[in-house]
């Protein structure tokens, strides 16, 4: 942005700070030496985008290439949209405040599935066609990356490449690729697509496909278009985790954001195998960094920001096999120094009293704890190997050392699910009440609570639950009734998440490339941050689904049958269908399985090299 000429604009939007730019730690290059520009878009805030840990990795990854400049990008808010659309402002990088249009990479991370309207309008208000047919030579390449990458095929239409898998060694590939292809004169769109998807591991260039449907409405083939062309693209994941870039000195926003901490990812990969767990499944095999790599990680990373947490994430933090190491090295200078350490990932079945005593001075608010289902049937269904005598230790043990609040998560609408089962939520959250009063150590000062949130159960592709039907959402307004109707203590508080974004999320989830039509209706319908409740229309929704075609019960609600070919099974994330099957079968027969560290069930990850647990375990 030309803020001599737009400076007045910020004055009229709210937090103006979301778009100065200009922060501490941002990377500045010389346009003269950089022979690729990279637009990093974060499809949301700019308070959210700059706590996402994933965008600080990528972020400085990229930027340690000699040649690549990278940017980053944020969603304007509906106030800021106006005014760029009433002065013809393009959509612009923080950095250099040059228009994106201008890069020669822009790239989005896909985080959630209610993002993609966002991803749209960033498109339209960057002057980037948003189809990716339309554009030519002068535009940008588009990419997608993230979670929802897995499943790419609804936003297939609208980017050129997905980069699938972890991308701190992929994507500077990427871009040296795009150099080399520039410098020797042999750069054409077509070209490097063709060479991203057959030179390079871990790119899904949806051009290079082939999709036809049957009369059923079902997919009848997928192929490629030649015999170079991979049939399934392969994840990529960085092996030796241990010496994996990590950015000490990020960017630091001059106003506040959702996550103003220190975050240190302890290790990637979940030993637990939850068979709704999309990250549990798609993030293996399990790779640890070492303490002495975290420690010197934290201790960078305070003199570089003066953050007074430490957030040590992962996606069980109580799963290391280091952890009291870990924190009793963190201890030795944290607590001089007044920083508190956050474990936000513990399992029930897993928590001490050692680790208590750490994190107990840090914060006066309760923990969080995920039993995910209200009775012991249903838990083993879903395979959380966590049992309520582990809950009831877990909350006694936090009671003792004087928290008087505890919350609690949990889904309903998982398969299998009955009344039972949702009763028993609230069952449970009144025994917790009951332990608060057994335990002796209590905090007599205090009244206790438990707040009790449930979450409606999505099917994600990748997971043992990708064939499961998802429930209507009045079947979601229902079961949430009856929790609230045997809910009897008003030290019980209870949340809980709206069954109509549900329903559209799974929509997305697990739909292929005719939800183009939908997500380009939406856009028609200035449809933009979905994930916001005010924002969210379901009428919108609705509407969009009948002018398009497309029945959207077809992908939320229909149960899939093994020998479909689904829209995502063109992406190999190591984790086999032949395990994904049997995880499915064993949730009907409520059959859990031994976590990784137990058994090795044969799940495929181990076969992506490295020195990982996967390996170690396979090789026994």
């Amino acid at each position: 942005m030309d803020y001599k000429k737009y400076g007045s604009i910020l004055k009229s939007v709210s937090k103006p700070a979301r778009y100065t730019g200009g922060e501490r730690g941002q990377i500045i290059k010389d346009k003269n030496d950089v022979k690729c520009r990279f637009a990093f878009c974060f499809p949301d805030t700019y308070e959210i985008g700059m706590s996402n840990l994933g965008v600080r990795i990528l972020y400085g990854a990229l930027n340690s290439e000699p040649h690549v400049w990278c940017e980053r990008v944020y969603a304007p808010w509906v106030d800021m949209q106006e005014r760029m659309r009433e002065y013809n402002i393009p959509l612009w990088a923080h950095e250099s405040g040059d228009p994106i249009r201008e890069f020669d990479v822009v790239a989005f991370t896909l985080q959630y599935e209610m993002c993609y309207t966002n991803v749209l309008m960033m498109l339209e208000l960057a002057g980037i066609p948003i189809l990716a047919k339309d554009r030519g030579e002068a535009d940008p390449i588009v990419i997608g990356g993230g979670p929802c990458a897995y499943n790419a095929e609804p936003m297939a239409d609208f980017f050129d490449i997905f980069s699938i898998g972890e991308g701190e060694e992929a994507l500077p590939e990427l871009t040296r690729l795009y150099i080399r292809m520039k410098e020797t004169g042999d750069y054409s769109r077509e070209k490097f697509l063709y060479a991203a998807a057959t030179e390079l591991e871990g790119f899904y260039v949806p051009s290079l496909y082939r999709v036809e449907y049957g009369a059923d409405g079902k997919i009848s083939a997928f192929e490629p278009v030649d015999g170079r062309v991979p049939r399934r693209v392969k994840k990529r994941i960085v092996e030796d985790f241990d010496h994996s870039y990590f950015p000490t000195n990020p960017v630091m926003p001059y106003t506040e954001v959702v996550h103003d901490r220190i975050m240190l990812e302890v290790f990637r990969g979940c030993i637990r195998g939850c068979r709704f767990c999309q990250a549990g499944m798609t993030y293996r095999p399990v790779r640890d960094r070492s303490v002495e790599t975290l420690c010197r990680q934290a201790e960078e990373m305070y003199k570089n920001t003066g953050y007074d947490e430490i957030s040590l994430t992962s996606l069980a933090i109580d799963d290391y096999t280091c952890v009291d190491r870990l924190t009793d090295e963190l201890i030795k200078w944290t607590n001089d120094n007044k920083i508190s350490l956050s474990l936000p990932s513990l399992r029930a079945d897993s928590f001490t009293r050692e680790l208590m005593a750490k994190i107990s001075g840090v914060r006066s608010s309760g923990l969080t704890f995920a039993p995910e289902a209200g009775t012991q049937r249903l838990r083993d269904a879903i395979n959380k190997n966590v049992r309520e005598e582990d809950i009831m230790n877990a909350v006694h043990i936090a009671f003792e050392a004087g928290k008087s609040q505890v919350k609690l998560y949990f889904m309903i609408g998982l398969p299998t699910e009955t009344d039972e089962d949702v009763i028993g939520i609230a069952q449970l959250a009144e025994r917790v009440i009951v332990e608060y009063y057994k335990t002796e150590g209590r905090n007599k000062k205090r009244p206790p609570q438990v707040t009790i949130s449930t979450a409606c159960f999505i099917p994600k592709p990748k997971t043992p639950f990708q064939w499961a039907p998802q429930i209507t959402p009045d079947e979601f307004v229902r079961r949430q009734r009856l929790i609230a109707d045997n809910i009897h203590d008003r030290r019980i508080k209870y949340n809980f998440h709206d069954s109509e974004v549900s329903f559209v999320e799974a929509v997305l989830a697990r739909g292929d490339r005719r939800l183009s039509r939908v997500m380009l209706e939406m856009h028609a319908r200035g449809a933009c941050f979905d994930a916001w409740d005010e924002h969210f229309s379901y009428e919108k929704w609705r509407e969009a689904f009948d002018t398009a075609g497309v029945d959207p019960d077809f992908y939320a609600r229909r149960e899939r049958t093994p020998d479909e070919i689904l829209p995502w099974d063109v992406i190999d994330v190591g984790v086999t269908d032949k395990f994904l099957l049997r995880e499915w079968e064993a949730a009907k027969r409520s059959e859990p399985s031994l976590n990784c560290r137990e058994h090795c069930s044969g799940c495929g990850a181990y076969v992506y090299g490295g020195d990982t647990l996967c390996r170690k375990m396979r090789e026994k």
